[in-house]
């Protein structure tokens, strides 16, 4: 969940390029070729080189790129080829992950200048889409013009809000970014480690970034609440270690390549201890001080994003990009409203087949508190994940006639941050093949990870879930803004749905573990009444969690966590439920109209074979497969 959070805002600024995108993909080689420049305006095709010393020069030239309507070879094709280099540009360690080498050296602009200068290339993007004549467009380009215009669109509109001023949440900043690192990068080569040595001494630009966008979000009233950032200081001060040797920039040092040599070792590990004692842990405490000092006496006491000047309609916007529809905050409200009170009647019965002695609430505690439903040790829990992991890896092809090339693991979630953040999440694999997907899971607190929910949480973030959809995406002949990108509601959607495909091939068979499938539905459910209740109805932190206390088993410290990342991120969890409940409408409609001729395969690669896509546009392709089911079925 946390790290596909984060595919949109790497390739967009409507949420501030503090984090490295997982989420919201072809597989390039390794020698993958450097970055080639389309040709625009009579000039032949450049290729960019890391001895580019100054980005500035870098994005001089792609602006030559930018004023395209004046030149009468502009095409669609031309402009999704100089958007993309520019999107590698503005995002240089995003580039590098794909196999990119131009920006090695450099660390992604934080800096509300870099945003501001961001969205005025997208205007010229955007008036470029808009000289074409989109009319005369064969039917997929057609699909690739309007959802760029999209993405522009919305991050255009983004722009007029204080959500830019937002440059931190209670699960992210200056020091997860840079601590983040490590996972983020490919370190097989002395120039891979020579490249990670130029970024931790870039730290402290990049900090002073973020520090200046908050400063004016202070000055702006737009800062965070003070309720869902408790605590958060504790998480960028674990970083600020006396020995640049216990620091987590320094793990890619634990083992030297085979490729690299003794002498070439010994020089990269001085240079990073160098890097990290006197550039990137004084980066990072200066931004401890910062937020201690300057932003934490700032923060603000209502919770909602409708106390900020111009917040409801930042609100309505964000529900809008994240839900792929026109729905209202009260429609959304409702729906959510509806949802609890359907899957509550299958907790009820649930709870009546486990033969349970007690009510509801009594089922609740039991669960919570009962220590046959909890670990011991982090490995017991590790070890219980991998085993649902492999089981449900070999009912992938009951379900799917496509299946993804490229693996996945399970690794803890790191400690510096597991007690603030969710019961697990998904890192995407590297775009040139060079790192697996990653299966994140929370160790922190055996006591609040129960085991009934292992079932459903696997099939969300690994497979058929986020590790599935993302990888298979990585495979698509599709422009790489697609492949790279995507829509949240899709994304998450499917994700959600794919905790109901265990129902298909025999998993939740104990009435515990299909509680906790029906429990996780209803978090989910709960976000949709929850996160409207605090934005557009005035919900306290309290009321929100009380209600989801009410209606779910996650225990109070998961609640908690959760509500604190609504506040935190506005409309982001309304995603959720919206895609899952379209994913399960067109499958329904998809089984009415074809009958017993209905194949669940073909209708899952029918439904991922376009990537990551709004719903509308998600519909429309469903509704084609339908009709060329009756058509091959005559």
């Amino acid at each position: 969940m946390k790290k596909l959070e984060q595919v949109a805002s790497r390739l967009s600024r409507s949420l501030p390029p503090l984090i490295p995108a997982k989420a919201g993909i072809h597989v390039a080689k390794r020698s993958a070729p450097r970055l080639r420049i389309p040709a625009c305006a009579g000039m032949s095709g450049r290729r960019l080189s890391s001895s580019w010393p100054q980005r500035p020069l870098v994005l001089a030239f792609i602006a030559a790129c930018l004023a395209g309507p004046a030149f009468a070879q502009d095409s669609l094709d031309t402009i999704i080829k100089d958007h993309w280099s520019w999107s590698l540009a503005q995002n240089p360690t995003f580039a590098t992950s794909l196999g990119v080498r131009d920006y090695d050296d450099r660390l992604d602009d934080a800096s509300l200048g870099a945003y501001d200068a961001a969205v005025e290339d997208q205007k010229r993007f955007l008036a470029r889409l808009e000289a074409l004549d989109a009319g005369a467009l064969a039917p997929g380009d057609r699909v690739n013009y309007d959802l760029l215009k999209l993405d522009l669109e919305n991050e255009i509109a983004a722009a007029r809000f204080g959500g830019k001023f937002l440059a931190i949440s209670n699960r992210r900043g200056p020091h997860t970014f840079l601590t983040g690192l490590p996972d983020d990068l490919p370190f097989f080569t002395v120039a891979d480690y020579e490249s990670y040595v130029k970024r931790l001494n870039a730290a402290p630009a990049y900090v002073e970034g973020v520090i200046g966008r908050l400063e004016k979000g202070i000055e702006a009233g737009w800062v965070q609440p003070c309720a869902s950032m408790a605590g958060y200081e504790k998480s960028i001060r674990f970083h600020l270690v006396a020995d640049a040797r216990e620091s987590a920039l320094y793990s890619p040092f634990d083992a030297r390549p085979a490729a690299i040599s003794a002498k070439d070792w010994a020089r990269l590990k001085s240079g990073a201890e160098k890097a990290i004692a006197e550039q990137a842990v004084p980066a990072i405490a200066r931004f401890a001080e910062f937020y201690e000092k300057a932003y934490k006496p700032q923060c603000r006491e209502a919770i909602g994003a409708s106390a900020l000047e111009g917040g409801r309609a930042w609100y309505d916007h964000r529900a809008m990009v994240f839900t792929t529809t026109p729905l209202t905050a009260d429609e959304i409200h409702t729906i959510g409203l509806k949802e609890v009170a359907r899957i509550r009647k299958e907790m009820d019965a649930t709870v009546k087949s486990a033969k349970f002695e007690g009510g509801f609430k009594a089922f609740q505690d039991f669960l919570r508190t009962d220590p046959q439903f909890y670990a011991k040790t982090p490995q017991e829990l590790m070890e219980k994940n991998s085993y649902v992991a492999k089981k449900i890896d070999g009912e992938l092809p009951k379900l799917f006639g496509r299946l993804p090339r490229m693996p996945y693991t399970l690794k803890e979630i790191p400690a510096d941050i597991a007690e603030g953040t969710t019961t697990a999440y998904y890192e995407r694999p590297a775009g040139d093949g060079t790192r697996a997907g990653v299966y994140r899971v929370n160790t922190s607190k055996l006591d609040t990870r129960p085991l009934y929910e292992v079932e459903a949480l696997t099939l969300h973030e690994a497979v058929p879930g986020h590790h599935f959809q993302v990888a298979l995406s990585q495979e698509l002949e599709l422009p790489e803004f697609r492949k790279f990108g995507g829509f949240t509601a899709f994304i998450e959607g499917w994700g959600l749905y794919a905790e109901s495909l265990g129902l298909d091939v025999g998993f939740y068979r104990d009435p515990y573990s299909n509680f906790g499938r029906l429990s996780y539905e209803m978090w989910r459910a709960c976000r949709l009444v929850v996160d409207t209740g605090i934005h557009a109805k005035g919900w306290t932190r309290d009321s929100a969690i009380a209600f989801m206390k009410e209606n779910t088993a996650l225990s109070e410290h998961n609640i908690a966590a959760e509500v604190d990342r609504y506040i935190s991120n506005p409309g982001q969890a309304l995603a959720y439920k919206i895609g899952e409940l379209k994913f399960k409408e067109l499958r329904a409609r998809a089984t009415k109209a074809l009958g017993p001729k209905f194949d669940i395969r073909r209708f899952h690669d029918a439904a991922l074979e376009n990537g990551a896509v709004p719903l509308s546009v998600l519909e429309k392709r469903i509704d084609s497969f339908i009709a060329a089911e009756k058509a091959r079925q005559r």
